[in-house]
This record gives C-alpha cells, sequence and structure tokens, in this order.
C-alpha cells in the first residue's frame, strides 16, 4: 500500500468515526428531549400540551398577547410585559405581568406589577398588586367575586392606599364597603361600620390610658 493509499484510507477512517460520534450524540439530544442551555435570549415563550393547547406564555411587552379564550385571541392592549397562565381549555386564567416608564411630561406611569388568578369562566378572584405612579400609590391584596358571564365586585382589601393609609376593608355582595379596621399615617386607628348607603353608622376607637 503507498502512501497515498495510506493516508486515504486513515482518512476514510477518521470521517467515519467523526460521522459516527456526531450521529451517536443528535440521536441522543433527540430521544432525550432535552436540551440544556447556558444563556438564551427571547422575546416570546410558550408552554404547550401534547396536543397543542396553550398553557402559558412568557413575553416581553410587544409580543404579550391579548384575550385568549379557547384558543382564540381576541386584540387586547397591555402596556406591560409578563407572563400569562391558561386552563387545560386553553384560555387565560390568570398572570403576573409588570412595567413603569416615564411618558414625555416626565411622569412615572403604569408602574408596579400584578399577580391574578381568575375564577373559570370568570375574571379576577384574587390579585396581588403594587401600583407607584403619578396616578395611584397602593399595594395589597384583592378577593373578588366573579361569576361566570356576570359582573363582579370586590370584596376584601388589604393594604396600603394613597393617603398612607394600612386597612382592610369588607364589603358586601354588591361591592358596598360595611367594615374598615384603618390606621392611619399618623398612627390613629379605628373600625368603622357602614350601612348600605355608604353612610357611617358606628365608628369604635381606642380606648386611651389615663
Amino acid at each position: 500500500m503507498n502512501p497515498v493509499q495510506r493516508y486515504l484510507v486513515l482518512y476514510s477512517l477518521l470521517i467515519t468515526v467523526i460521522f459516527i460520534g456526531t450521529s451517536f450524540c443528535f440521536y441522543r439530544t433527540i430521544h432525550s428531549n432535552k436540551i440544556n442551555f447556558k444563556e438564551i435570549d427571547v422575546q416570546q415563550i410558550k408552554v404547550l400540551e401534547p396536543d397543542g393547547t396553550l398553557r402559558m406564555v412568557i413575553s416581553n411587552h410587544s409580543m404579550l398577547p391579548g384575550i385568549i379564550v379557547h384558543g382564540k385571541e381576541q386584540a387586547f392592549d397591555r402596556p406591560q410585559a409578563g407572563m400569562l397562565f391558561y386552563n387545560d381549555e386553553g384560555t387565560e386564567n390568570g398572570g403576573l405581568i409588570f412595567s413603569g416608564m416615564k411618558n414625555a411630561k416626565g411622569e412615572v406611569v403604569n408602574s408596579g406589577g400584578s399577580l391574578s388568578f381568575d375564577r373559570y369562566g370568570g375574571n379576577q378572584e384574587v390579585q396581588l398588586l403594587g401600583v407607584n405612579d403619578h396616578e395611584d400609590r397602593l399595594a395589597g391584596l384583592i378577593v373578588s367575586d366573579s361569576p361566570p358571564e356576570k359582573q363582579g365586585h370586590r370584596r376584601i382589601w388589604v393594604g396600603r392606599s394613597d393617603d398612607g393609609s394600612s386597612s382592610i376593608a369588607l364589603m358586601d355582595s354588591m361591592g358596598r364597603k360595611r367594615i374598615q379596621l384603618q390606621v392611619m399615617s399618623d398612627g390613629s386607628s379605628n373600625i368603622i361600620f357602614l350601612n348600605d348607603r355608604g353612610e357611617i353608622i358606628r365608628t369604635i376607637n381606642p380606648i386611651s390610658k389615663p
């Protein structure tokens, strides 16, 4: 075997080994259904069921979907980025959204975040939110009625308001505030009872020690 033939044989063997190794690695990657990344830059990630049903979207602002019901999207402008959740039927049922920027006037707008969970066939039942911009400054937990295909009402508020007070408010089935426990920014506190017209019918203040 002359040197040229020997070289061709060695070259063929090397190419064969490389091909077999590459094929083996590719086979393992395909059949493991797992790919590892150290870092990935994306604008949107979708989580799907095997049949293609959408279950979650992680997205920037520009690609955040509108309202999706049974897999069909309706246009809806959202000023945030975030993560949206979908039930087994591909209908939105909550999400985590966040935003914040200054407008042309230098005012802080849409600043804050919200984590919410919806009732099946209804709207938000539980919402944890914090907002701090030129229009609103509040942070707290909201529990609401959310009857399917009907207007729901806020039933519980626990949080801090724009005036610096912290409070717990309990509402009736029509969303009317009936009891409020509050501590004002100056440290004073009370319990207020209201009628169905929003009128204060009784206030309980702490008894001062002599």
